[in-house]
């Protein structure tokens, strides 16, 4: 499982990553205005809980920290102060996780929520459990700003499963795309583990046993409610993200007569071939948003209701329920019924 490509220009974040960034250049010297600077925010607006920020805001703040601070340190420093806890209702459903495996999970399911700067996925090999991060060039063309946005993503880590496991739980390995910086030393000082440089892609490498662990605050009901309201508000974010959110947007609002392309196109008074173009843009496709939104509905049938399979099958536009399960398998990677049950 990976998680999506973010979008850049929604303000849709709380800013606690920004305000992560401004108290660490703070404490350097370097002033919230400097700081800030080419965002359009305001230190206020960074303390204030109706602010919601763009992924491209935060760009903008590490550029900024590239330019302005003289310590290689930065990125690490953000990432180690980056605990669950100041990620709200997704850093709280990642600490209530049953198991560590629930927590990787977890954490790729909901990463739009955490103003994601990069796309995460993991895997299990024979001996470990690795975390991956693709390179994200659209991000931006500044390579000095690509390597402090995954050093900080690799302290990030590292800080979230020491909250979950204990204060101990370290990679055994990591490995990063980029040549060795002259501050490579300081990967081992904040990261714990050997670190090899100008591999083929950047990876953290856990033993595999930590994913059957229990961790420290594991909940099993308080984990369920809470990834019940990450899904509304993985919904919220869909619904107000660009043209994809505008069809996410049409289509949950007809639940029971999935219309096709052509229809949605001739809503949003555009042709088809434009709608696929823009969709292209949002790196996504009409028939993925389609299972998006038949999978958020389903989900919410089955937590939510008594309804029969094949009642859902019919309200989700399936042909018959064997349609259904085995398209409800292929979402989520488990039956309808067993879902139902683990809810």
């Amino acid at each position: 499982m990976a998680s999506k490509q973010p979008l850049l220009n929604e303000q849709i974040y709380a800013p606690y990553k920004i305000a992560a960034l401004v108290e660490t250049l703070g404490e350097q010297g370097i002033a919230a205005e400097a700081s800030l600077a080419g965002t359009g925010l305001t230190l206020n607006d960074v303390y204030s809980p109706d602010t919601r920020t763009s992924v491209r805001q935060y760009i903008a703040v590490c550029q900024n920290a590239v330019t302005l601070s003289s310590d290689p340190a930065t990125p690490f420093q953000v990432g180690k102060r980056m605990h669950l806890s100041a990620y709200g209702m997704y850093g709280y459903a990642l600490i209530c996780s049953p198991t560590v495996r629930d927590f990787f999970d977890l954490g790729v399911k909901y990463h739009r929520l955490a103003t994601p700067t990069a796309t995460i996925a993991w895997r299990e090999d024979a001996d470990s459990a690795v975390w991956v991060f693709p390179e994200t060039r659209g991000l931006t063309t500044s390579d000095k700003v690509r390597q402090f946005l995954l050093e900080q993503q690799l302290a990030q880590h590292v800080t979230h499963i020491q909250d979950v496991v204990s204060a101990t739980c370290f990679p055994h390995k990591i490995c990063v795309a980029h040549p060795p910086p002259a501050h490579a030393a300081l990967y081992d000082r904040y990261l714990h583990c050997p670190v090899q440089f100008a591999a083929p892609v950047s990876e953290i490498y856990y033993d595999r046993t930590i994913l059957e662990q229990k961790p420290q605050l594991a909940h099993r009901i308080t984990s369920t409610l809470l990834q019940g309201t990450c899904d509304r508000l993985i919904g919220q974010v869909k619904t107000s993200s660009g043209v994809a959110g505008e069809v996410y947007q049409l289509l949950m609002h007809g639940p029971g007569r999935f219309v096709n392309m052509d229809e949605v196109a001739s809503k949003l008074n555009m042709t088809s071939r434009t709608l696929r173009r823009k969709l292209d843009a949002d790196e996504t496709t009409f028939a993925k948003i389609s299972d998006d939104v038949r999978y958020s509905l389903a989900s919410e049938y089955l937590r939510a209701t008594s309804m029969s399979i094949e009642d859902i099958a019919t309200a989700l536009g399936f042909s018959d329920a064997a349609n259904f399960r085995h398209a409800f398998k292929r979402w989520s990677g488990k039956s309808p019924s067993a879902f139902r049950i683990q809810r």
